[in-house]
C-alpha cells in the first residue's frame, strides 16, 4: 500500500464530475481503495474521495466504526427534507472548517470491492460524510454548500472562540490539538 498525494483547493480534478467505475473488483481498483484508506488514516480524515488523490473516478472510502469501507459508484437520496447544520473540514482544504447544512437522514447505494451492490441508511455523522464525499465525486467542495460564508474560518481561530466547531458528534478521531 502507499500514501497518495492529496489534491488541494484550486486543482481542476476537484471541480469535475468523476467517471463511473466499470469494474470495482479489478485488481487496480482494490489497490486504489486500499491506498486511499491508508492515505485517509495517515491524514486523520473521516473520508477520502478518489478526486482528492488526483483520480477522477467515482470512489470514496470512509471510516465506519472500527473499519474503513469503500464505496464504488455511490448514490444517495434524502429520506426527508430535514437538514441540520454541522461543522466540516476537508483534507483538500487544509486548516479551514465551515458550517454546512446536510440532510439528516439518507439512503445510499454503492458497490463494494467485489463489485456487489450494497445499500443502507445513514444519519448523523455517517450521513454527513457520505454526502460530503459524494459531493467530491460531483465536483462540489463544501464551501459551495455554505449559505453563510461568515461561518467559514481557520481551525485555530474557530477553536479559540468556539471549541464546539472542532468536532461532530460520533467523530471517532481524537480532538484536534489534544
Amino acid at each position: 500500500m502507499a500514501i497518495l498525494k492529496i489534491s488541494r483547493l484550486g486543482h481542476p480534478v476537484l471541480l469535475r464530475r468523476a467517471d463511473p467505475i466499470p469494474d470495482p473488483a479489478a485488481p487496480e481498483m482494490r489497490r486504489l481503495a486500499a491506498d486511499m484508506a491508508e492515505t485517509m488514516l495517515d491524514a486523520n480524515g473521516l473520508g477520502l474521495a478518489a478526486p482528492q488523490v488526483h483520480i477522477p473516478l467515482r470512489l470514496f472510502v470512509m471510516r465506519h466504526e472500527n473499519a474503513v469501507i469503500a464505496f464504488f459508484n455511490p448514490e444517495y437520496s434524502a429520506l426527508s427534507e430535514e437538514t441540520e447544520p454541522g461543522w466540516e473540514g476537508c483534507l483538500s482544504i487544509p486548516g479551514l472548517r465551515g458550517e454546512v447544512p446536510r440532510f439528516k437522514r439518507i439512503a445510499w447505494t454503492a458497490q463494494d470491492v467485489e463489485g456487489r451492490p450494497i445499500r443502507g441508511d445513514a444519519e448523523g455523522l455517517a450521513a454527513r460524510v457520505i454526502q460530503h464525499e459524494t459531493d467530491h465525486l460531483d465536483g462540489i467542495l463544501y464551501p459551495m454548500r455554505m449559505p453563510d460564508l461568515s461561518r467559514l474560518g481557520f481551525n485555530e481561530e474557530l477553536a479559540r472562540h468556539d471549541p464546539a466547531t472542532q468536532r461532530m458528534p460520533g467523530d471517532p478521531r481524537p480532538a484536534p490539538g489534544r
